[in-house]
């Protein structure tokens, strides 16, 4: 699923800021300055306000040394501070903090892949309680990560670490039954990527209003299925292969329908991350929030991964 912490964080929203930061505009719409506080104006706020004497004549008003012009000077010359000289959230800083994350998934990925894959039953066994463990920690830790006022660097690579465990032991599973089927997921998944950034960045496509709401009561609907489904898996309640999925409608499983749907979403999901991205930088957030930045765009690659390889496996068959 997309994160929510996009979603309920002013932070993200257009015109927003960080929980305690100061304002990035005065009433009047100009920018503010360094040390910026609202309601102090006049010569007070400036730090001009002149010394008056024994018979209140002002002592210094006025005089201005040479080096505080020079100094003056130079600063209104100097370039204007960028978001990094502020220590403020790039796209940069998110682009580096989303690399992180996947080379720890692709990390912990390898090793589950190996042990699921390994043609010794105890070795295999253990692969696949990696996997479940992977499945269970990535679900609370995701939960976690959304739901904090404050991104933490350390839950979010601990979160990256049981998404690659999960990751890993079902892409190993599924490469095993069908060969090929993980670069096909990888290349749908890429493609999209770059279809969704292009059609944000040049065809001004946005998911705004009523069909944002309508995408997150879906999403969260969609969510609530899965959940089920696996608790109907895992108590054998199901005698599918996929649970509920398997489950054909006039010769057609429901997994293929559920699967496209899923796969639209989460494309959808793509561009309202960007915007939420996008807003963060312009609103000037402090850099660690580039954390919960990639969090959630990693989120959000990981479900249309995950939904491609699904709909691939029923494709296969």
């Amino acid at each position: 699923m997309s994160n929510p912490f996009f979603s309920r964080s002013t932070a993200f929203q257009a015109g927003g800021r960080a929980p305690g930061a100061a304002p990035t505009q005065t009433p009047n719409g100009y920018p503010t300055m360094p040390g910026y506080q609202a309601g102090q104006y006049g010569r007070q706020a400036t730090g001009y306000e002149p010394q008056y004497g024994q018979y209140g004549q002002s002592v210094d008003y006025g005089q201005v040394s040479p080096d505080q012009v020079a100094g003056l000077e130079a600063q209104y010359q100097a370039p204007s501070a960028t978001n990094a000289d502020m220590r403020r959230m790039t796209y940069d800083d998110v682009i580096i903090r989303t690399v992180g994350m996947f080379a720890v998934i692709l990390a912990s990925g390898a090793l589950s892949w190996n042990l699921v894959t390994s043609t010794d039953e105890s070795t295999a066994g253990l692969g696949a309680m990696a996997m479940l463990a992977g499945v269970f920690g990535s679900l609370i830790l995701g939960l976690v990560n959304s739901f904090k006022r404050e991104p933490s660097p350390a839950l979010i690579l601990t979160y990256a670490v049981f998404e690659g465990l999960m990751l890993g032991g079902l892409s190993g599973f599924m490469e095993a039954r069908y060969e090929g089927i993980v670069i096909q997921a990888v290349l749908a998944t890429v493609a999209t990527f770059a279809i969704m950034l292009a059609a944000y960045s040049y065809g001004g496509f946005r998911v705004q209003g009523r069909w944002r709401r309508v995408l997150i009561v879906a999403s969260l609907g969609y969510g609530l299925f899965c959940l089920i489904n696996l608790g109907l898996m895992m108590t054998g309640v199901t005698t599918g292969a996929w649970g509920l999925r398997s489950i054909t409608i006039m010769g057609i499983p429901l997994g293929v329908v559920l699967g496209i749907f899923a796969v639209i979403m989460a494309s959808f999901f793509l561009a309202v991350d960007f915007e939420s991205i996008d807003n963060g930088v312009r609103n000037g957030l402090p850099r660690r929030y580039a954390w919960a930045a990639a969090f959630g765009l990693v989120v959000t690659i990981v479900w249309l991964y995950v939904e491609f390889l699904r709909l691939l496996r029923y494709f296969r068959d």
